[in-house]
């Protein structure tokens, strides 16, 4: 049986890439500090280490596990926090980042998949949707902290032989996100509205995003693992949402009748994000199969059961 890692596995994402894998039958074992992530996300039958990537014990849990396979979804994602504190998102991304590959070159991992970011990569887009080959200027230090390992994992592959896929996600939401959290947009109007407190829009709402189902990306992370080449590849649905049309489409699913309420924009984050999907869709036969309405009902289920217990 195939041992595979899912490092952030307790995490919003992590945590579904987990249970997928184990529905795959393969042999799951989570690493995750449990700042972001909730232990009652890691699924049974997977293993659960409670640690930091940052953390010099991980070379014991591969010296002991042998995986073949690490998903790395282990990271700091608030844009905003990256802004007020650079070194924090570094040491996180960048030096924690390291600290695995160097494990994984170590003990003899095959191959790792990357949670990469395909609006913070890109920065202000010059077209859309942004290809893969787009210009990445990131402005802000997440978008740099992204592109860096990314870069690492070229050096790995090319050094070590340690194949890789970097998936440049775009906004992904759904069940299990958290709603404290400048990457959670969903989550916090969900949260917000169904609680009848107020929602704020930083700006003037006419900021666009690539909303993306975590059931999608789940999927994309699973033919990942069985691809046989490396690079990066956006996944993403080639769909501008502007914050307007998004927090009014929220508003109509939860009943709300909350007017929009407007605050400053936050620095660091971009005008316009969306990405093309082609290259995946091309290379895995990728392509996403839920629409935001259908998404947000999705999540809208998971909220309010969450709002009940």
């Amino acid at each position: 049986m195939r041992k595979v890692l899912v490092t952030g596995g307790a995490g919003f994402i992590g945590s579904q890439i987990a249970d997928a894998l184990i529905e795959e039958g393969l042999s799951v074992e989570v690493i995750d500090n449990l700042f972001t992530g909730r232990r009652e996300n890691v699924h049974p039958e997977a293993v659960f280490y409670e640690m930091d990537i940052r953390s010099k014990e991980i070379n014991g849990v591969f010296k002991k596990a042998r995986y073949d396979v690490v998903f790395h979804l282990a990271a700091q994602m608030d844009v905003r926090k990256s802004v007020a504190d650079p070194a924090f998102d570094a040491d996180a991304n960048i030096l924690g980042g390291i600290n695995l590959l160097q494990a994984c070159k170590n003990h003899g991992v095959k191959k790792v998949i990357f949670a990469s970011t395909g609006g913070a990569i890109y920065g202000e887009q010059v077209s859309f949707p942004a290809s893969e080959d787009h210009p990445q200027n990131p402005a802000s230090p997440y978008g740099i902290s992204k592109l860096a390992f990314e870069k690492y994992l070229q050096f790995y592959k090319s050094e070590y032989g340690l194949d890789y896929i970097s998936l440049r996600y775009a906004n992904v939401y759904g069940p299990r996100q958290r709603g404290d959290g400048e990457a959670g947009v969903v989550a916090i109007f969900f949260e917000k509205l169904i609680s009848g407190e107020k929602a704020i829009i930083f700006g003037d709402g006419g900021q666009t995003r690539d909303f993306t189902y975590v059931g999608d990306v789940v999927h994309a992370n699973i033919l990942a693992m069985n691809y046989d080449k490396c690079g990066a590849f956006n996944v993403g649905t080639g769909i501008e949402t502007d914050i307007n049309t998004l927090f009014d489409a929220i508003k109509a699913v939860v009943g709300s009748h909350q007017e929009r309420i407007y605050e400053p924009a936050k620095p660091g984050e971009q005008r316009r994000s969306v990405i093309d999907y082609s290259a995946i869709k091309m290379a895995m036969g990728w392509q996403p199969k839920v629409n935001l309405t259908h998404g947000l009902k999705k999540t809208a289920e998971f909220f309010k059961t969450r709002s009940t217990v």
